[in-house]
């Protein structure tokens, strides 16, 4: 009975426990912690929908127990959403599912489809319940590199190839967490065609759909045609609303792929609270400039910490997508490792970010920067990194792009 159970023996250290600890302990000396680290979103829930909320809970017919896939009005509104954005239809009935959020949807569709030793292929940084999700499931994971260009594909085919058992299921996330990479729709046509050519399944996440900064608007994979033959995608209003606490997300696409996470749901849960899905339809079908709202603060952000980075010395891509910025380390402080790294600029900067090897092996080198934190407090933070950079003698030249990535190495087995 001292030995560790099994599934638990399969997951490493978590990896963010070092720095989370640090943070905790300086902020209980009373110390002013900027905390970069967390894709935690502080902008308020638009009105309209917290207002539907507190109408909804006051009456008691919506504290029974709602349904785990979701109630018919929600996946209604979602299709509907899909239709508007994406110019793809869904069968709320058999090709909608609504989740607690897309990381519960993940990892419990994860669990519905692998069987012990199946082999899937996951993008290497990527945020850990794409790799994790199938690790807990008993599946072996196959590294793959994380950029959506013919790298990728070239990979794609070697892994079919080579892995025995062959690969099962593909996971992709554009704009993608941590990288913040964006996919176009041609990549998404050569990825379906030769998914299909494979029988491979294709779960691919798109959390951060409206969070983009340019013209170049994040697609959905089901926009090709012939996806749903093969492919199924998770959505969320967490980023999307400012919904994060809500634990509102969804799964779009190949009705197999929905009804496994269906029956597998009906299992272990009763769906969210009613009135939370009945303030989602509100979130979909209602007024949605707070989209762009929303889209334009994430944005004032980045340029805001993109400038002072730069002006500090830390020479950081500006990201097209996502919440996130996505920083080589400085070249002097590359032999820490991004774990050393993130707990000096926290102990000398007080600046709290997430190390890159948190999102696999290969993402060492890097630490993520989230935009969750408002402009006066990220000029703050952007001056006391440029104070620290001062204090170690200034800054070497960075290299902004990551060693190539082998995909012969499993990220876990």
């Amino acid at each position: 009975m001292t030995e560790e159970f099994h599934r638990i023996r399969r997951l490493p250290p978590y990896v963010f426990a070092e720095v989370n600890k640090a943070k905790a302990q300086a902020r209980a000396r009373g110390e002013d912690i900027i905390d970069l680290g967390m894709g935690n979103p502080d902008t308020p829930t638009p009105p309209h929908i917290v207002q539907k909320l507190v109408e909804t809970v006051s009456d008691p017919r919506a504290h029974r127990y709602s349904v785990s896939r979701g109630i018919p009005g929600l996946r209604r509104a979602l299709a509907g959403y899909y239709e508007r954005r994406f110019n793809v239809k869904l069968d709320p009935e058999t090709e909608v599912i609504a989740t607690l959020g897309s990381k519960e949807g993940l990892a419990n569709l994860a669990s519905a489809i692998t069987s012990p030793g199946d082999t899937i292929l996951v993008p290497n940084p990527s945020y850990p319940i794409h790799q994790f999700g199938f690790i807990i499931a008993g599946a072996s994971v196959r590294s793959i590199p994380a950029t959506p260009d013919d790298e990728m594909l070239e990979a794609l085919d070697r892994a079919v190839r080579h892995s025995v058992p062959k690969p099962t299921a593909l996971i992709v996330n554009f704009p993608s967490n941590p990288t913040a990479y964006l996919a176009d729709l041609d990549f998404y046509r050569k990825l379906v065609a030769f998914a299909r050519k494979h029988e491979i399944w294709i779960l691919s996440d798109l959390a951060y759909a409206e969070i983009y900064f340019g013209d170049n608007v994040p697609p959905s994979i089901l926009e090709v045609p012939g996806a749903k033959d093969i492919a199924v995608e998770f959505t969320s209003l967490s980023k999307t609303y400012s919904m994060a606490g809500w634990r509102m997300g969804f799964a779009a696409g190949n009705p197999k792929l929905i009804a496994a996470l269906t029956r597998i749901k009906s299992y272990l849960d009763y769906g969210a609270f009613t009135p939370i899905q009945v303030a989602a339809v509100a979130a979909l079908s209602g007024p949605q400039d707070c989209v762009a709202e929303i889209r334009d603060i994430y944005r004032k952000r980045r340029d805001v910490l993109i400038q002072g980075l730069q002006a500090a010395g830390w020479d950081v891509p500006s990201p097209e997508g996502s919440m996130f910025a996505w920083a080589p380390i400085p070249g002097r402080f590359r032999e820490l490792g991004s774990v050393g790294f993130s707990k000096l600029l926290l102990k000398e900067a007080g600046v709290a970010v997430a190390p890159g090897l948190g999102f696999g092996e290969h993402g060492e080198g890097f630490v993520r920067i989230g935009l969750v934190e408002n402009t006066q407090r990220l000029r703050q933070a952007c001056r006391s990194i440029r104070h620290f950079m001062t204090e170690h003698g200034g800054i070497a030249p960075t290299t902004q792009q990551a060693a190539p990535l082998p995909d012969s190495q499993p990220a876990h087995s």
